[in-house]
């Protein structure tokens, strides 16, 4: 499957597509780990999940707030009250029961990045992993946008992609992708980095992960108590707005909850690849990767020094 080079842009009346790798070159954006997306981090491998159960909480809170301020509005109307029942139910009530049993579900096994071999591991559903080369790692920020009465609205995706490296996989076991909905553009960028940064530069270039349960100072109720301690009026009333109207504190319990232990891959062959190798044998860059990232770095430089 061809891809168009690292660095290319092709941009049209309503999109952008910004190809990152293969190969994976710097994109002069700082790493930033917008959704969470580091789930274990050390010195020979990264874990990348993509599971949220907190944006699915965000995204059902505010409905379910507006139609019970609705509802208290339509309380005294029997007859209109009926028909809200009935809205609210297949509204409401369907996309709250998929993610009640999202919730009992086991959560996806991560993709791991391992820097010292230079390799990504790619769990399947049948239980079947690929091994995959870094470098051949595909990556696309993808953005559309859409115009209504109501004004501009923007979409993305970091896509990252991956090819079975048996070449007698069938058509249907060839190629596997992960979505990251982070709004492409730079924000896509950054979030690239994380995965790029750490294989090409160091665990150090990267944050940390954030999943799991945080301090109770960095807890929306934390941060609530401590802006009421400081007399931070504006800072309270924020607080209490993402609490209440955007539904935070539950998603961040939540997603506390699925991913206090993020789940391991089991297999013992995994298990034996991610152990740490001597420095001697870490597997090396390719000579066009490494002439593709200085003649890289060069151009971003030039961008920096040239005036605005």
């Amino acid at each position: 499957m061809s891809t168009p080079a690292a660095g290319t842009t092709k941009k049209g009346m309503f999109s952008r597509n910004d190809y990152l790798a293969p190969l994976p070159i710097p994109t002069g954006e700082k790493p930033c780990d917008v959704l969470n997306t580091i789930w274990r981090k050390n010195d020979v491998f990264i874990d990348i999940g993509n599971y949220s159960i907190g944006s699915a909480v965000m995204v059902l809170w505010p409905m379910v707030m507006l139609f019970a301020f609705m509802g208290y509005l339509f309380r005294n109307d029997h007859d209109d009250m009926h028909i809200f029942a009935v809205m609210t139910t297949f509204i409401i009530g369907v996309p709250t029961f998929f993610l009640i049993q999202g919730l009992f579900r086991e959560v996806p096994l991560p993709v791991r990045f391992n820097r010292q071999r230079r390799e990504v591991c790619v769990p399947r559903d049948n239980g079947e992993y690929w091994i995959v080369p870094w470098e051949t790692v595909t990556a696309a920020a993808t953005q559309h946008s859409s115009v209504s009465q109501g004004g501009r609205v923007t979409m993305g995706l970091l896509v990252i992609g991956f090819e079975n490296p048996d070449p007698t996989a069938g058509e249907d076991n060839r190629h596997f992708s992960l979505g990251f909905p982070c709004g492409g553009g730079t924000t896509a960028m950054a979030l690239w980095e994380c995965m790029r940064s750490y294989m090409e530069v160091g665990p150090d270039s990267v944050p940390e992960s954030g999943v799991g349960i945080a301090p109770y100072e960095e807890t929306q109720v934390g941060l609530l108590i401590t802006d009421l301690r400081k007399g931070e009026i504006l800072g309270v009333l924020w607080s209490i707005f993402c609490i209440t109207i955007l539904g935070t504190y539950l998603a961040e319990k939540l997603q506390d909850w699925k991913l206090s232990y993020p789940p391991e891959l089991p297999h013992p062959d995994i298990l034996e690849w991610s152990k740490p190798l001597p420095p001697e044998q870490w597997a090396q860059r390719s000579p066009a990767l490494a002439a593709a990232i200085v003649q890289r770095e060069a151009e971003l430089a030039a961008q920096a020094e040239a005036p605005a």
